[in-house]
This record gives structure tokens, C-alpha cells and sequence, in this order.
């Protein structure tokens, strides 16, 4: 096995489009927590702004520390700062001690707590509302990755540009492999396909053996946790309620939904799932909207390995590749929207109407999404659904949409539409 498989360290350090919003927190916030899957690359990034790393997830440190925390020595938050403490949720007294010592000094950029897992919840823990600052970090986007020409941004579009243009690189089969391996740093930095693509493999043997016991200490069955992960992405990129996926659930190895909750709350907590809420905009019309959340991976090479798919087996199983599609778009546009201080739900009414991703701006600006393999008849499909959409919306309570998109894998090129639909391959899309 290649040796980096399940390392990216700085000297192969890609830059990573949350290192402005990292910077941003540390200049307005006493703590900036960084929380997201793990090997997302977090301990990487954040010791780029820490002067002092505590690794809690190494024995010897994390007792060192316990027995600090334990009397309450002041020597657990000495040392020049940023202090960094890698897996935080391990020790989750440090939470209260950070929230203190942030009160008594009122210093910014003191500490940084990186995370892979929720801590236990604990309702006597102080909210750290005004002293710390949250942010989730993902996989990599195809921009980070190298792999976007970054030829259309997705802020310039909010400001108004009306001419695009952009030239996509990528054959289907090259999206199928992209979907497979994930943005994981260490299979991005790997340059045999094989063995990155079994990283994401590797990553969800590790969830179902040991991770799902280790978030909250509730011992659960690696088969059955299988079972529903692979229920899971076979409804990924769609609104399946619990009794749908119970349904999928193989070998009926569970029997109600509250064990599966439990699972699913198991996986959330570890990043692993991160549904995508649905938007509810001011319509003219009375029209229902669907507020069920859009069942999603924090990266869409974890649905693929619950699959057990390979590239090639996506590309003789065009809707399971569409529906996992949906999922990297869906990752990539949430990192994007990250660094422009936005938001990505999704839209579904009564009627039928529907748009895969709707971006948020915080100022009040939106523009609305159609993710789609491609084609002319696909594209035309998607465009008739955001026109829809836009017509729908009372542009007189809200503002009107920024832009339309129909988010594509294979197209050559990316244009805009005589009905002023944008048509953008996801290979050449940036924030």
C-alpha cells in the first residue's frame, strides 16, 4: 500500500478554499471550532494557523491533559497562541476552561479545536455564543482539487456577469472516477487510481466498525450499520422518509426507525450524512412547499463505497450515477458558498416544481440550481424548472433570482442560455 495513502502532510499541502473563512473567525472570535469528517484534511489546515498543536487523539497527551483538566491547572491552556487542540471532542471539558479563559482575557484568535465527531451532548456546557465560532470543513472541491478550470464563478454571477465562458476537460468516465474516489487530500495526492479510490472503502469500514460506537459509546452492529448506510445511498438526492429507507434496509436486520434514527444520528454526528434543508421562499401563489430535507453525503464517495460501485459500475447504471451526482454538485456547491458567506437548501412544492440546489446569499441575493448529467434534453428539462421557479417566487417580497444554472457533468462548454439560462459544467466551476 502507497505510504500516503492515509497522509497528506504539508509538504504535499493543497491550499483549501476555508483557510479565508478560518482567518476571518480568528480575527472576530476568541475560539474557532473546526469540525467536519475525518480525514477531510482539518488537523492539516489548522496547523497552518496554530503556534502550539495538542494532538488529544495520542494516549500520552490526551492523559497529560485529562489530569490538567481534572484539577484545573493553568498550564492546560499555556503556550504561545493559537493552541490547537486535534480532536477536542475527546476532552470535552476544555469547552467550559476555553469559554473562561476567553471571558477573562477577551483576546481574539486564542484557540483553535479541531473535531471528527460531536461531543457527547451536555446540557450543563456553556453555548459559547460571542466566544466561539463554528465551521464545518468538507472534502475537497473539484476547484481545490485542481480538476475545475475555475473559468465561471459563482461570484461574479451574484454581481451581475452576464457572459460566461468556459471549456470542460472532463468524458463522463472521468466524473465517475471523480465521483469514486471523493475529495478526500489523500486520494486527491495519490496517483494510483486503484488505491485512491479505496481510501473512501477504507473510510467506511473504519465508520461501521469502530466510529459508529465511538461518537456517542452506544455499541451497534457493524452489519446492520451497513445495511443502513447502503439504504442510505441508494435514496441519496432524494426526500426518502425513514420508513422509505427502513424499507431498503437489506436482510431486514432492523425492525423500527428508531433504531434506525439512531444510526443516522450516529453518521450526522460524524459528518458522515449532511441532508440539505429545503428553502421556503414567498411565492404569489398559495402553493405547498415540501419542507422534508434532501437526504445527502458530506462527500459522494461514501454513498459510492456503501454501494460497493465502481466507476465502471456508474456508468452502466446511469440513474444511480445521476442521483450521486447530485451529491458531489451538492458538496462542492456548499464549500463554494462557504467562502462567499452563503447557504445551499434545495426546493420541492406540491406541484411537483423542483430545484436541486437554491444558493443563499446572507444580503438577501439568490440564484437556483439544476444538477444534470447533460444533454440537450436534460438541460432543456432543467431550464424549464428554474424559469418555472423564478415565476413562482414574488419578486416583490424577495428579490428576484441572480441567476439560473443547470449544473452539468459532461457538456464541452459553459454558455448562457437566449432565456438567460447559465448552462456550467461542474468542471469549470469555482466560488
Amino acid at each position: 500500500m502507497s505510504k500516503n495513502i492515509l497522509i497528506c502532510d504539508n509538504k504535499n499541502y493543497i491550499p483549501r478554499l476555508v483557510e479565508s473563512t478560518i482567518t476571518q473567525y480568528l480575527k472576530s472570535s476568541g475560539c474557532v471550532v473546526i469540525e467536519g469528517a475525518k480525514w477531510c484534511g482539518k488537523s492539516t489546515t489548522a496547523e497552518r494557523f496554530a503556534k502550539k498543536v495538542v494532538k488529544l487523539q495520542k494516549p500520552a497527551t490526551f492523559r497529560q491533559y485529562k489530569l490538567l483538566a481534572d484539577v484545573g491547572d493553568a498550564n492546560l491552556l499555556s503556550g504561545d497562541r493559537p493552541i490547537l487542540f486535534d480532536e477536542w471532542q475527546k476532552l470535552p471539558e476544555l469547552w467550559d476552561y476555553i469559554r473562561a479563559e476567553i471571558d477573562d482575557t477577551s483576546e481574539r484568535g486564542s484557540f483553535i479545536l479541531t473535531g471528527s465527531a460531536k461531543p457527547i451532548e451536555d446540557r450543563e456546557r456553556h453555548s459559547g455564543i460571542g466566544r466561539i465560532t463554528k465551521l464545518v470543513m468538507r472534502t475537497m472541491s473539484l476547484s481545490e482539487s485542481g480538476e475545475s478550470t475555475g473559468e465561471v464563478s459563482l461570484f461574479d454571477l451574484f454581481a451581475g456577469q452576464t457572459k460566461i465562458s468556459g471549456i470542460n476537460k472532463h468524458k463522463l468516465k472521468d466524473i465517475a472516477y471523480l465521483l469514486c474516489r471523493g475529495g478526500w487530500p489523500a486520494a486527491v495526492i495519490e496517483k494510483d487510481i486503484d488505491l485512491s479510490v479505496n481510501l473512501a472503502r477504507m473510510y467506511v469500514e473504519s465508520l461501521i466498525t469502530t466510529d459508529v460506537t465511538n461518537v456517542d459509546e452506544i455499541k451497534r452492529n457493524p452489519t446492520r450499520a451497513r445495511a443502513i448506510l447502503k439504504a442510505y445511498a441508494r435514496n441519496t438526492s432524494t426526500t426518502a422518509s425513514l420508513s422509505t429507507i427502513l424499507k431498503d434496509v437489506e436482510n431486514n436486520t432492523i425492525a423500527d426507525t428508531r433504531t434506525l434514527d439512531s444510526y443516522l444520528n450516529a453518521f450526522a454526528k460524524l459528518f458522515v450524512i449532511e441532508d440539505t434543508e429545503s428553502w421556503a421562499p414567498r411565492l404569489r401563489s398559495k402553493t405547498t412547499i415540501r419542507t422534508t430535507s434532501t437526504r445527502h453525503f458530506s462527500d459522494p464517495s461514501i454513498a459510492a463505497a456503501a454501494l460497493n460501485a465502481s466507476p465502471d459500475d456508474l456508468m452502466n447504471d446511469l440513474n444511480t450515477f445521476g442521483l450521486l451526482f447530485e451529491n458531489l454538485c451538492l458538496r462542492d456547491l456548499k464549500i463554494y458558498m462557504q467562502g462567499l458567506n452563503g447557504q445551499v437548501f434545495t426546493y420541492k412544492d406540491k406541484d411537483g416544481l423542483e430545484a436541486d440546489a437554491i444558493l443563499h446569499l446572507n444580503n438577501g441575493q439568490w440564484g437556483a440550481v439544476e444538477v444534470k448529467l447533460g444533454g440537450e434534453t436534460l438541460i432543456n428539462e432543467g431550464a424549464k424548472n428554474l424559469l418555472s421557479l423564478a415565476k413562482k417566487v414574488d419578486s416583490d417580497k424577495m428579490k428576484a433570482p441572480s441567476f439560473l444554472m443547470v449544473l452539468t457533468a459532461v457538456d464541452e462548454f459553459a454558455y448562457r442560455r437566449p432565456d438567460g439560462v447559465f448552462v456550467v459544467p461542474i468542471g469549470c466551476l469555482k466560488n
